[in-house]
């Protein structure tokens, strides 16, 4: 390490279960490679369905920086619960959808969803309706593309859409974690993917690097008038959604606003992080670097309690801190866990900018204020896009005949 400027430690990215660098080594069985535009598909076919596509289920990727390792997708749609095993054993075709850029536009990805939605219509045999959905952005890019599809009147056959703890109104990542990637005095990956189109895009709100203003990115404010443009949602297939996070308000109870989630020393020294708290010019983040000397800090007025809230949890302070550690500094690390995907956005019943709103108890509102028509929130907090059996189950008898 230099002694002289702060070391780059803005090598990660922070991605969900599904994106996480695989436990061992990933045994794919055989399957075909579709090449779209802006991504790509492996074809696993279901038992019994030889020589053809008879029962397609869609599933696309989410966020991260980079080209979909579908070997990594695979690998975590089979940890917890044999998802894929399942759905192949009950005679569905498995399709998996990736990207070329994770955090490319969600527009430019959907050109890949509405690319395999054709070529599997193309293929198929009989006249078994689709399934097509996805996790996490790729809930979100479906969502897009089969609402794209219809207002071009080009039938996508598809009876039921589905997301997997999609942030349908927004999701969240610690504003003092989004100016510390711009912090670090080198271009680094986590910058880049704090910056990217598809982030800007989806969080509800953004840290502007250029400005160090905290606010509705100019992009998110384009997509949402583009899913305007398209009506919002598919209106022709059953639409569905299963949420991470608990229905009953309770979130991460251990996680008080204005707490210290994570202070670094030795490098960085002093860097401290605090758990979101309501209220004006709030604290979320003291910065502090040595050369080039600088130090920031970074507040927030009129913000809910967005780290404790009730949703899918990321691994966002034990990430970075892990990554601190490993070029010599010192972690104080209080809070491993965040919210990333609040329950209410990931089930589309209400938005996230409030107390009241994000921290609704989903279970006592009317399901008719929800904008899908049915959905599961899971019974204890569980990471974002983590496959669990119970979530899995009650998707999959929902899938029509």
């Amino acid at each position: 390490m230099s002694e002289t400027t702060e070391p780059n430690v803005g090598t990660f990215t922070l991605g969900g279960s599904l994106t996480a660098e695989p436990a061992g080594p990933v045994e794919v069985p055989e399957h075909d490679e579709w090449t779209l535009p802006n991504g790509f598909a492996w074809v696993f076919p279901g038992e019994g369905n030889r020589g053809g596509l008879v029962r397609p289920v869609i599933m696309a990727d989410g966020f991260n920086l980079g080209r979909s390792r579908l070997d990594a997708l695979y690998q975590g749609l089979e940890s917890g619960y044999p998802f894929i095993t399942e759905l192949r054993r009950r005679g569905r075709d498995v399709i998996l959808l990736g990207f070329e850029e994770r955090s490319a536009s969600i527009l430019d990805n959907a050109q890949a969803a509405e690319a395999a939605i054709m070529r599997a219509i193309a293929e198929q045999q009989g006249d078994a309706r689709l399934i097509v959905g996805g996790f996490s952005m790729g809930g979100i890019v479906t969502r897009y593309a089969l609402a794209h599809l219809e207002t071009q009147r080009m039938d996508h056959r598809t009876a039921l859409y589905f997301s997997y703890d999609s942030p349908h109104r927004g999701a969240s990542i610690p504003v003092g974690v989004q100016a510390f990637s711009h912090f670090i005095p080198f271009p680094n990956n986590f910058a880049k993917q704090m910056n990217s189109p598809a982030a800007r895009q989806m969080l509800w709100q953004h840290y502007d690097k250029d400005t160090g203003k905290i606010g509705v990115a100019p992009e998110r404010t384009e997509f949402l008038a583009a899913l305007d443009r398209v009506g919002r949602w598919p209106m022709i297939p059953l639409k569905v959604a299963v949420a991470n996070g608990r229905a009953d308000g309770v979130g991460l109870p251990d996680v008080k606003p204005g707490d210290v989630a994570l202070r670094v020393d030795r490098i960085y020294p002093g860097t401290t992080f605090y758990t979101q708290a309501q209220g004006d010019d709030v604290t979320a983040a003291y910065l502090n670097r040595r050369l080039p000397k600088a130090e920031k800090t970074i507040t927030t007025s009129g913000f809910p309690e967005l780290d404790g809230a009730p949703g899918g949890t990321l691994h966002t302070y034990k990430i970075l801190a892990e990554a601190m550690k490993k070029l010599g500094g010192k972690a104080d690390l209080r809070h491993e866990d965040v919210c990333f995907v609040p329950s209410v956005s990931a089930v589309a019943i209400r938005d996230i900018e409030t107390q009241d709103d994000l921290y609704a108890d989903i279970n006592g509102l009317d399901p008719e204020n929800s904008e899908l028509d049915g959905f599961r929130c899971s019974s204890t907090t569980t990471a974002h896009t983590a496959i669990t059996e119970e979530l899995c189950t009650w998707l999959m008898d929902r899938l029509p005949d």
